[in-house]
């Protein structure tokens, strides 16, 4: 049992990837669950606007396994490995959004690619926010970002966070 009070769930999938730093990125209030709040506070620091509770809705609903109102890892990991698990021809969600990035088809997502798409999901950043991005996705500013940089730069690990426990 964590502190909190929580009991972390023992139940997992074998993935063969650990999802648990972008669970962690979106667990806002590190409680060891996702709820609409903490989707709400980290959509909330990429646009002025908030964020948009249909879309939260929908994350939710599809995420919530349980249907307790929360998505615990295990329920995380499930959904996020299913699309893993599918097949290579028909490619994973990820997979998807970064060809719809990805505006020229070139297998790499440019500043402008980048800057395009924040705009359209109602994200605020600047060109110094997006060189940044493409620095943390191990690309740079003339050959931008590949799809393994995306999922670095999704998969963000704050220092200290991957080694918490609950």
């Amino acid at each position: 049992m964590c502190p909190s009070g929580t009991t972390l769930r023992a139940e997992t999938t074998t993935v063969g990837s650990d999802l648990r730093p972008a669970f962690n990125v979106l667990d806002v209030d590190h409680d060891g669950k996702i709820s609409r709040d903490d989707l709400r506070k980290f959509y909330s620091g990429f646009s002025s606007g908030g964020a948009d509770e249909e879309a939260i809705k929908t994350m939710m609903s599809v995420a919530d396994l349980n249907e307790d109102g929360f998505v615990e890892y295990y329920e995380f990991e499930r959904v996020l490995g299913s699309q893993k698990r599918s097949s290579s021809r028909n490619g994973g969600v990820m997979e998807d959004v970064f060809r719809i990035m990805d505006k020229d088809g070139d297998g790499k997502l440019s500043h402008e690619d980048l800057k395009s798409y924040m705009e359209w999901a109602g994200f605020s950043a600047n060109d110094e926010d997006i060189r940044a991005m493409i620095r943390l996705g191990g690309g740079d500013e003339k050959d931008g970002v590949s799809y393994d940089g995306l999922l670095k730069i999704l998969a963000i690990d704050f220092v200290g966070e991957s080694s918490r426990s609950c």
